[in-house]
């Protein structure tokens, strides 16, 4: 059944915008004057068929916390024992992204046409990942779609909430450097042209830094499109070689082997993997199953790969702590917890205690690294501008000099 975007004028005269069903324009005119609106535009948007896959009609990237938020709420409409149909019409009328509306509105439509929510969900691999999929499947097969929906709002939430912290903490450091670069420019730019053609006028022996500072200001003047340019195709070059196979594990290597960064890095990573594998077996998925899904779950290539290796083994009859241990990519500590789960029968209760320390050490590290961050961009940023300052006093000084 086509879908139906309509923009129009409720019975108070304000502006109104939506999602509606029908079989024809026609028929969508009909049904929204029935519920008191007046639509002033409308445009068809064709329902998508079983695995066809298209972005949303509005482009872009749906926010994992619009995703989180949806899936709690449509966990609340099955908990309390509403039709699924009715469900997804519930959330067709909250959800305020236009995006997000518009592929919930398509899922709907395929679940009125025969299809299960998880196949359903399946055709929008852009907005519900393969995780997400598998987890609503085993509750409509086990019959506990309202908890499971509400275990998956738990770890979407956790994985926003961390993502935020980590991009909040660094917003501050990062907004530093462009505010610091911009200066730098302006300085090289216009202030010190101006001031050391003084200088040149003079056609005095100058100062080493003088004519070093010149240089450098002569250079950015006339070749800073040259650095754009560079600076553009060395990004280029290197998206290509991270799309590589070879090149996204050489960097997600190197990137584990930074001194401060890599810590990080490996700890979100464990994080995600223990959170994700424990929401899965929590959720009954089958531990290869849920090891296979997690293994792409994980974004760096590194741990993926010895989650992938550890599968191999678990598939042998090995237990799963031995595998990660000999990985040699995971810490002690979490190889320990892991096994203490599997002799105790409490791998889930374990793999979430993991996630909760990692998630705190890392909120711990970021906030740290933010607080050293600072006063050493300031540092950096000062004698920089110290030096400038510097080789422009050196010629007033030795003039003054050979004055007096």
């Amino acid at each position: 059944m086509p879908v139906f975007e309509y923009k129009g004028l409720n019975a108070r005269g304000r502006g109104v915008a939506g999602i509606v069903d029908a079989d024809s324009a026609r028929v969508a005119r009909q049904r929204l004057k029935a519920e008191g609106i007046f639509p002033t535009e409308l445009a068809e948007g064709r329902a998508r068929g079983r695995g066809e896959q298209r972005a949303p009609l509005f482009g872009g990237r749906i926010r994992p916390m619009d995703v989180a938020l949806v899936t709690r709420q449509l966990a609340t409409l099955v908990g309390a024992g509403l039709p699924m149909l009715e469900c997804l019409s519930a959330l067709v009328d909250q959800v305020e992204s236009p995006r997000l509306k518009k592929v919930i509105a398509e899922v709907r439509e395929q679940v009125k046409e025969g299809s299960s929510l998880s196949e359903s969900l399946r055709g929008h691999p852009k907005v519900f990942s393969e995780l997400y999929v598998s987890m609503v499947a085993a509750g409509e097969a086990s019959g506990t779609l309202g908890p499971m929906l509400a275990r998956l709002a738990d770890f979407a939430e956790r994985q926003v909430a961390l993502s935020g912290t980590i991009v909040a903490t660094m917003t501050y450091p990062a907004v530093m450097v462009v505010i610091g670069l911009l200066v730098l420019g302006l300085l090289m730019t216009f202030v010190v042209p101006k001031v050391t053609q003084v200088f040149a006028d003079m056609h005095a022996a100058l100062p080493t830094p003088t004519v070093v500072l010149i240089a450098i200001s002569d250079f950015v003047r006339g070749y800073w499109w040259a650095m754009v340019v560079a600076a553009g195709i060395a990004w280029w070059l290197f998206k290509r070689w991270v799309a590589t196979e070879a090149g996204r594990l050489g960097w997600d290597r190197t990137l584990l082997g930074l001194p401060v960064v890599g810590k990080l890095v490996r700890m979100v990573a464990i994080s995600r993997f223990t959170r994700t594998l424990s929401t899965l077996l929590a959720g009954g998925i089958p531990l290869l199953e849920a090891m296979s899904i997690t293994q792409r779950v994980v974004l760096n290539r590194v741990l993926a790969d010895a989650i992938g290796a550890a599968s191999e083994n678990i598939k042998e009859g090995e237990s799963v702590a031995a595998p990660l241990a000999a990985s040699g990519v995971f810490p002690p500590m979490v190889t320990h917890m892991v096994a203490v789960g599997e002799a105790t029968g409490e791998l889930e209760a374990m793999l979430v205690k993991v996630a909760e320390a990692y998630d705190r050490e890392v909120q711990t590290t970021v906030g740290s690294l933010t607080s050293i961050l600072s006063p050493v961009m300031i540092l950096v940023m000062g004698g920089v501008v110290f030096a400038i300052v510097m080789a422009i006093l050196l010629p007033i000084v030795e003039l003054s000099g050979v004055v007096r």
